[in-house]
């Protein structure tokens, strides 16, 4: 199994049908070890049962907004779990006002917090867990076509994934000395948690499915699946790049109009 004796971080798990739960799944599927994160106590009673399918004991509360948490995040793993291989990012919030109406009114409060918890989350996670992760470590995380393209509703967020796909470019340069790699993954909508605070959201789902190549949407298996890729060492020589995995959508320019 090509995860075999590795270690891996996951962070922003929310439940069983999460995209950070796809992920965990074929790691573990393929030999990882892993920990993973909560935010608060609501959040950790649905961690504990995932961590435990995946025979993991390790869970640390997280809030990536918190500097106490992240200073601490580090050695805490290191007496529990030692060095990782891997850290897989799966943090993004905005108000859900902010997702609503036209992006000229979104507030200065709104756009605050969706760039520090969506996009700083990566520097400052990465910059954490830095003293724990190996030479030639992978680290991934998650973002959607509205970073580079205008999407309905997406607003804020569409600025703030595509501060994000930047941060993914900076990281690997700065990490890359180390022979660390670090890369995105921009998936297709997926009915989520965190997506349903996404307006007409069916309708999003409906249009992809309708003119993409492959004429579907994409599962958290799929994303699993190129995840365990950019995590493993079949991805050594693959770093700073954004991975689309939305069925082939993002090549779409005008649909069939037939």
């Amino acid at each position: 199994m090509i995860m075999n004796n590795k270690k891996g971080l996951i962070v922003g798990v929310a439940n069983s049908k999460s995209i950070a739960y796809g992920i965990a799944k074929h790691c573990a599927d393929n030999g990882a070890k892993l920990a993973f994160t909560y935010l608060n106590e609501a959040i950790k009673k649905r961690v504990e049962p995932i961590a435990s399918e995946f025979n993991s004991p390790y869970i640390y509360e997280l809030d990536v907004n918190n500097d106490e948490h992240l200073d601490s995040l580090a050695s805490k793993i290191k007496a529990d779990f030692g060095e990782i291989d891997f850290l897989v990012h799966a943090v993004a919030f905005a108000p859900k006002e902010a997702l609503d109406g036209e992006f000229i009114n979104t507030t200065k409060e709104a756009f605050e917090i969706a760039m520090n918890t969506s996009v700083y989350s990566l520097v400052s996670l990465t910059r954490a867990v830095l003293p724990v992760m190996k030479d030639g470590a992978s680290v991934l995380t998650l973002s959607y076509l509205g970073g580079a393209k205008f999407v309905p509703h997406y607003n804020v967020m569409g600025v703030a994934k595509a501060a994000l796909e930047s941060s993914v470019r900076y990281l690997a340069h700065d990490l890359g000395a180390k022979g660390m790699r670090v890369n995105a993954i921009s998936a297709g909508p997926i009915k989520t948690l965190a997506a349903s605070g996404i307006g007409d959201f069916r309708l999003i789902l409906n249009y992809n499915e309708a003119h993409s190549p492959l004429k579907r949407n994409v599962s958290i298996d799929d994303v699993g699946k190129s995840a365990l890729y950019l995590l493993s060492d079949l991805s050594s020589g693959v770093t700073g790049e954004v991975h689309y995995v939305d069925c082939g959508y993002n090549i779409i320019g005008l649909p069939d109009l037939a």
